[in-house]
C-alpha cells in the first residue's frame, strides 16, 4: 500500500523590523500600514501581533486603530510567510524581468504626483478574488523604487481604459475627493446591440446590487434596475450620445451602435445594466449581453471578430490634484476595438 503524504507550504522567517513612517503613511491607521508592509502575511496575524503587543509605536503599545504620524518609527516583530507566497513574488519579479507579466503599462499621463495608464482588457486593477496580481500589485514590482502607488479608482477587469494611480498620499486624498464630490467627467466608449435610438440621450434608472446562484461554485455579483423606491436603490445617471450606426447583417443580426457614455455616477456595473435595460447590451459582455451573439462574435473566422467586451474608459476630465489646473486625459482605443470599429461602422 502506498502511503501518500501531504506537504504543507514551508515557512520563511524575517527579522525584527524597524519602519520609519514617511509623509505618505502619515495618519494612516495602524492596521493598514503593517498590512500593507507585511505582503504575504494573513490579516489575522497582523491583529493578533498588534493586540499582544508585538507591535510597538516608537517603543509603546498601541492599538489597531491608532493613526500614525510622519517620523514614528513602528516595531515590526519576526513574522513567517508562507513559502508559496514567497515563490510567487519571485517567479512574478522574474516574470516582470523578462517581460512575461506586463508591470509598465501604456502611460497616458505621469508627473510627480499620479499617473494614468490606459489598461488592457482582461486585468483585474488588484489582486483579490481568485487574481493574484492585479495592475497595481504588478507596478509595484515593475517599479521598486516607488515609495507610494495606490490606486485612486477602480474599473472593470473586462474593461479598458483610463486608470489613475496616485504617486502621493495627498494626490491621493485630493483626486478621490474629487471622484467622490463628482467634480470628474467620465466618458467611455460602448459598441452594442442594436440601434440605438437618437433622441434617448439620458438614463435616470436607480440600481441595485444582488447575487446570482449564492452559495454555490458559480456564485457571482449582478447589478440590476430597480424603482426608484426600492429600499436599496442606488441613484445612477448616464448620458447617451450616438457616434454612429450600422444596419442588420448577418454578423449583426439587430444592427449596431457606437455610444459616448458619460457617467454622473460610478455605479458597479452601471453602463452595462443601463444600455441592456434599454435592449441594447454592449457586445461581449458575458453578464448582461447577448450569449450566442457574443459567441458568433468570437470565432476564429468571424467577419466582425470580437473576443472581448466592446466597453473602453475614452476620457476623463479632473483637477491636477497639486496645481487645481484642469486636465483632459484621453486612452486611445486598443487594436482589437478600433478593428472592430473600422469594420463595423
Amino acid at each position: 500500500m502506498k502511503h501518500i503524504i501531504e506537504s504543507k507550504p514551508q515557512t520563511v522567517a524575517a527579522q525584527v523590523k524597524l519602519l520609519t513612517v514617511d509623509e505618505n503613511a502619515d495618519g494612516q491607521r495602524l492596521d493598514n500600514f503593517l498590512i500593507r508592509h507585511l505582503v504575504g502575511v494573513p490579516k489575522t496575524h497582523v491583529y493578533r501581533i498588534i493586540r499582544s503587543g508585538e507591535v510597538r509605536v516608537n517603543k509603546g503599545r498601541a492599538q489597531a486603530e491608532t493613526r500614525l504620524a510622519q517620523g514614528d518609527v513602528v516595531r515590526v516583530p519576526p513574522v513567517r510567510t508562507s513559502e508559496r507566497v514567497e515563490q510567487k513574488k519571485e517567479r512574478m519579479a522574474q516574470a516582470v524581468v523578462r517581460g512575461q507579466v506586463q508591470g509598465d503599462f501604456p502611460v497616458v499621463w505621469e508627473d510627480e504626483s499620479f499617473l494614468a495608464i490606459n489598461k488592457p482588457a482582461g486585468v483585474a486593477v488588484h489582486g483579490g478574488s481568485g487574481v493574484s496580481f492585479g495592475v497595481i500589485e504588478q507596478l509595484r514590482m515593475a517599479r521598486p523604487q516607488a515609495k507610494f502607488l495606490e490606486l485612486v479608482h477602480r474599473i472593470d477587469r473586462e474593461t479598458s481604459g483610463l486608470l489613475l494611480i496616485a504617486k502621493k498620499k495627498s494626490a491621493l486624498k485630493d483626486l478621490q475627493e474629487q471622484f467622490r464630490g463628482r467634480e470628474t467627467g467620465k466618458v467611455y466608449l460602448a459598441a452594442v446591440d442594436g440601434v440605438w435610438p437618437e433622441k434617448l440621450k439620458v438614463l435616470d434608472k436607480s440600481l441595485h446590487k444582488t447575487t446570482v446562484n449564492e452559495g454555490t461554485p458559480s456564485e457571482e455579483r449582478r447589478v440590476k434596475v430597480v424603482p426608484k423606491d426600492h429600499p436599496d436603490a442606488m441613484a445612477a445617471l448616464s448620458l447617451v450620445k450616438v457616434l454612429a450606426t450600422t444596419a442588420a447583417r448577418d454578423e449583426l443580426p439587430h444592427g449596431a451602435s457606437l455610444l459616448e457614455v458619460t457617467i454622473k455616477t460610478g455605479r458597479t456595473h452601471q453602463i452595462r445594466v443601463h444600455l441592456a435595460s434599454e435592449g441594447c447590451a454592449i457586445l461581449g459582455d458575458d453578464k448582461y449581453g447577448d450569449f450566442a451573439l457574443n459567441k458568433a462574435l468570437a470565432r476564429a473566422q468571424a467577419p466582425l471578430p470580437l473576443r472581448r467586451m466592446f466597453l473602453h474608459a475614452w476620457k476623463l476630465q479632473c483637477k491636477h490634484p497639486l496645481t487645481g489646473e484642469a486636465l483632459e486625459l484621453q486612452a486611445d482605443l486598443d487594436a482589437d476595438l478600433a478593428q472592430f470599429v473600422r469594420a463595423a461602422f
